[in-house]
């Protein structure tokens, strides 16, 4: 079973993914693979975005990566880009857009790249693709504004285990606007 992991920067996917790893205590193999590093180690992307200096995704050297080495039970396919993959489930892990904007600057990004994700945040970017791509019966939405990175890898594994409905279009952040 693929489980995309995804959502606006900054929401805390690779923090639970790891979280969910390290505490993994279910009869399935578990894995996790962080797209974005894949992206970076593997060359599967077409150069930069000179103004943003992040990669252009080669999404479809990406799905062909995955699906050769589809060999643990349970993969955990972690990035903002996870979802325009395959997935049996897709967890949109979100975060207030006034936090997300904090956490992206202490983080080290400009004024300006915080800004445009969390208005991307607030306007359910990442969730309507995910809907768009995978069906509401399939996507699952984790608010991790207020909860700690245990608790949002809790989560992501009710979500594993099938211990949750599915549940898109129950986060709202669109009054940040």
């Amino acid at each position: 079973m693929r489980v995309a992991v995804t959502g606006t920067p900054g929401t805390g996917k690779t923090t639970a993914t790891d979280r969910l790893a390290d505490a993994w205590d279910g009869a399935e193999e578990l894995r996790v693979v962080h797209l974005n590093d894949v992206i970076r180690e593997e060359g599967f992307h077409d150069g930069a975005d000179p103004d943003r200096g992040s990669l252009y995704a080669d999404l479809d050297a990406l799905a062909g990566w995955l699906d050769e080495r589809a060999d643990a039970d349970v993969e955990l396919v972690d990035s903002h880009l996870a979802h325009h993959l395959d997935a049996d489930r897709v967890v949109v892990v979100r975060c207030r857009p006034d936090e997300l904007k904090r956490r992206l600057t202490d983080r080290g990004e400009t004024p300006a790249k915080a800004r445009e994700n969390a208005e991307a945040e607030a306007l359910d970017v990442v969730l309507a693709e995910a809907v768009e791509r995978h069906g509401f019966d399939a996507v699952y939405e984790v608010d991790a504004t207020d909860r700690s990175p245990d608790d949002v890898a809790d989560a992501v594994a009710a979500v594993v285990r099938g211990e949750r409905e599915p549940s898109a279009g129950t986060v709202d952040f669109a009054g940040y606007l």
